[in-house]
């Protein structure tokens, strides 16, 4: 008995803590904390899906009319032309304008934007063109023109500096039976606010932003650690309300834009 302990001492003492582990049901260091930090991206992937959850929910709400509507700026779109709504084609193209009309918002009646922050007084109009189509929609089976109306398009091919490359278009061949029309922009309808839940996804974005846990979400959920259509805020706890009051305030622009 006394020479099976003696042996066992000995077999113990020629192995480390974490060898030792594998052959027992303890875990070693390393197994903890990766168990610790699994957990956690597991906590931060829930977290992803309840708030995808509580952004659906708040973009179900029904809206609610306004008793006294509001103008927000102007609203600028296409409408025929008056020659063109007296022709024998006048169905033709609105149905055919139904499908390429664009819609351009500002709060400038003028439609005109700054050029830079430095010149002041220089401006310019913005330009607003019919839909045009890339390659990739144009042979696409959901286009929505029929074969009379792709006759009214021709091919272009124009330098892409996005992509570095050219790129074809189909623009439609007739701009000058449709004008444009400045309109203003009146809001009706408001969407129904719910307490509850805004504050449930506002804890959610504090938690998020105060911990800088966006990036590390983004690489768990979508493998990018970056998501170019979030707004992407400087962390709240790091910003001096002294040497950064420009953006201290933009947070909290966007913070009450969320809410």
């Amino acid at each position: 008995m006394a020479v099976n302990l003696m042996h066992d001492n000995f077999f113990m003492e020629n192995y480390t803590v974490d060898e030792y582990a594998l052959c027992t049901r303890f875990k070693s260091k390393r197994r903890k904390k990766r168990l610790v930090k699994e957990d956690f991206e597991r906590q931060l992937i829930q977290l992803d899906n309840l708030e995808k959850k509580l952004w659906k929910q708040r973009n179900n709400l029904p809206w609610i009319l306004l008793d006294e509507p509001y103008q927000k700026g102007w609203q600028r779109h296409f409408k025929l032309r008056d020659d063109v709504v007296r022709s024998s084609e006048a169905e033709f193209y609105k149905t055919l304008l139904e499908k390429i009309n664009t819609w351009q918002f500002s709060s400038d009646k003028t439609f005109k934007k700054r050029k830079s922050k430095k010149r002041k007084n220089a401006s310019s109009v913005q330009i607003q063109k019919l839909k045009e189509f890339t390659e990739s929609e144009w042979n696409s089976p959901k286009l929505e023109l029929s074969e009379r109306e792709k006759v009214h398009f021709s091919k272009q091919e124009r330098w892409s500096k996005v992509f570095e490359r050219y790129r074809i278009h189909y623009v439609f061949n007739e701009p000058w039976r449709y004008v444009l029309q400045v309109k203003p922009y009146m809001i009706t309808h408001k969407r129904m606010l719910d307490s509850d839940l805004e504050s449930e996804i506002q804890l959610i974005l504090n938690y998020t932003s105060n911990y800088n846990l966006r990036g590390k979400i983004n690489r768990l959920v979508k493998g990018l650690s970056y998501n170019w259509g979030y707004f992407q805020s400087e962390n709240p706890r790091e910003i001096s309300p002294i040497k950064n009051k420009s953006l201290h305030l933009l947070y909290q622009q966007y913070v009450d834009e969320m809410i």
